[in-house]
């Protein structure tokens, strides 16, 4: 029945994605603009079609081009962060008293990000949550998940939160390292935790963190959703190696910098989008779709980033404008700044460590449409996370539509943000 409902909401659609390439492997495919003459990168397989994932079409629905237009406003009375407002105080106090540790230093440091009014939006649980109630269908009672006692929803919902703290502690410490590889001065608008307390702590910060998370994630005692966390966490490792050891005509590829987005951003929410389904004892079908709206979510929000880094100022990005290709990351805009401007290329082969190349590379970036493509590639991406909502079993349950609209105007909101 899923896969007729599906195939429903793309006929007609494949008009609408025209233009784009999927690319990867069978377990994620990304958008490339047809035009796009990836370097260096031949033995990858390019199809020209719909793509599929684990069995699953893309979800290209021309039903959300609303995304097309920046002025466009999501019709929806319910903000998404205050439809789980109670539950995310929750999670922010379990948090904080989940990194606790018995050594005064390392307990400042692990609760560094945990602090009120340092924590962030919360985005990632935020989703997971939503995510939890948008799924929140009947299940065969074949498929229904092992009871640890007490009502049986109640205990769902507890395990999916355990989800979404878990996914934040990963997230977390990976900031903490990432700001160490980066030598980063700043996050979150305040000072980052290597530059107050020195790399060595921020770095053993980020390893508490992660081995409380492993510690939760045992106790769900559910082994597929395990395998799929200890995955993510070998993504982030293999993302920021793929960054640091790039040659020069991987550095200059559309398709190995999506991978490396893949691993270093989108598989962290899309792994953690289908743990929730799994743990509802949902069926593979509306797993994978859960995984789609993450993946695709995850890919729409950096590639954003990478605008932002360009366009946006240190004070409303928490950190400090530019960093990626003053650290010299080749990011979206630049790969197809590069497409209209061969000699680009150049520049990006001799580095950034001179600031005269990176005024070059500015200045060859703003007479390019690299911001404009990289924002449509964000749009597609956006669209697909949102046509994976729309491919959900039916419900009539008005929490259950709720929260699907909210996932569907998170969309929105990442491709629109300004921060």
């Amino acid at each position: 029945m899923l896969f007729s409902r599906i195939s429903k909401n793309l006929r007609g659609s494949f008009n609408s994605c025209r233009g784009f390439l999927s690319i990867g492997d069978h377990n994620h495919r990304f958008l490339i603009p047809h035009n796009f003459h990836s370097r260096g990168d031949s033995t990858h397989q390019v199809m020209r079609s719909l793509n599929f994932s684990n069995g699953l079409p893309a979800l290209h629905s021309c039903r959300y081009l609303i995304h097309q237009q920046s002025s466009s406003v999501v019709e929806d009375e319910h903000d998404p962060f205050s439809l789980v407002a109670d539950e995310l105080s929750l999670l922010g106090n379990k948090l904080r008293a989940m990194v606790a540790a018995e050594v005064p230093k390392l307990a400042s440091a692990a609760e560094y990000f945990f602090k009120m009014g340092v924590e962030g939006k919360r985005f990632r649980p935020t989703v997971l949550l939503l995510m939890a109630t948008a799924l929140n269908l009947p299940i065969n009672e074949a498929s229904a998940p092992i009871e640890l006692g007490g009502d049986l929803t109640t205990d769902v919902r507890l395990r999916q939160q355990r989800i979404a703290e878990i996914t934040e502690m990963i997230h977390v410490a990976s900031l903490l390292h990432d700001d160490v590889l980066d030598d980063a001065d700043t996050r979150r608008g305040i000072g980052s935790l290597n530059f107050v307390m020195g790399n060595k702590l921020a770095v053993l910060a980020g390893d508490f963190l992660l081995s409380r998370a492993c510690v939760a994630l045992a106790s769900l005692k559910n082994t597929e959703v395990v395998s799929l966390l200890a995955k993510v966490v070998e993504h982030l490792v293999t993302g920021e190696t793929m960054q640091m050891t790039t040659t020069s005509d991987q550095q200059c590829s559309m398709e190995y910098y999506m991978e490396k987005t893949y691993y270093k951003t989108a598989s962290l929410i899309s792994n953690s989008c289908k743990a929730i389904a799994i743990l509802a004892g949902q069926t593979t079908e509306v797993a994978i779709l859960a995984f789609e709206y993450g993946k695709n979510l995850g890919l729409a929000f950096q590639l954003i980033d990478d605008v932002l880094d360009f366009t946006g100022t240190s004070a409303s990005l928490g950190k400090g404008s530019l960093s990626d290709i003053q650290h010299g990351i080749v990011t979206a805009p630049i790969l197809f700044a590069m497409e209209e401007f061969p000699q680009l290329r150049a520049i990006v082969d001799e580095g950034f460590e001179n600031p005269a190349n990176i005024e070059l590379a500015l200045d060859y970036l703003g007479k390019s449409r690299g911001i404009q493509r990289t924002r449509e590639l964000a749009v597609q991406h956006a669209n697909l996370a949102a046509a994976a909502i729309d491919s959900l079993p039916d419900s009539d349950d008005e929490e259950v539509r709720k929260s699907r609209k909210a996932l569907i105007d998170l969309t929105h909101r990442v491709i629109t943000r300004t921060k």
